[in-house]
């Protein structure tokens, strides 16, 4: 039976994946679209640990990492019960195409039609920003700063 609870998202980056990579794994870069800290080990079994909101951190643990191409790692939310730390499923792959990359995005293991609708904004959200970011622009003050 398929998971019924997974958000899906593509994006079409003006950088090629080698940059997109970058700002996915490095934690100065990830800070420049997305959260107030970033600690990240990108290897199988490493820390992916991100303060998304300032008020909210994101923990998991990367299952795979092929360098410029894909990204897998467990996620969830500190101190929740409804997605707690590692109990979903991150996968990210980069696809060259047209000079630029298309990242294509699925986060499964949610656990309702609520925490779907939620991720999907969230992602929809970061998605843009990086997008911003990787064409060279500021995506300026997160508006979901301090969302718990």
């Amino acid at each position: 039976m398929q998971d019924p609870f997974v958000v899906h998202r593509e994006a079409h980056i003006a950088a090629p994946p080698a940059a997109v990579f970058a700002l996915m794994t490095d934690p100065e870069k990830i800070l420049r679209w997305m959260g107030t800290e970033a600690q990240v080990e990108p290897q199988p079994g490493g820390l992916y640990l991100v303060n998304v909101t300032g008020a909210r951190f994101a923990r998991g643990s990367f299952r795979e990492v092929v360098p410029v191409h894909r990204l897998a790692y467990s996620f969830g939310w500190d101190g929740s019960e409804v997605v707690p730390p590692g109990s979903s499923l991150v996968e990210i792959d980069l696809i060259e195409q047209g000079g630029g990359t298309l990242l294509r995005l699925t986060h499964s293991g949610l656990p309702s039609a609520e925490q779907c609708a939620g991720h999907a904004e969230g992602w929809a959200h970061y998605l843009g920003r990086l997008t911003e970011v990787a064409a060279g622009g500021d995506p300026g003050p997160d508006p979901f700063y301090g969302r718990t």
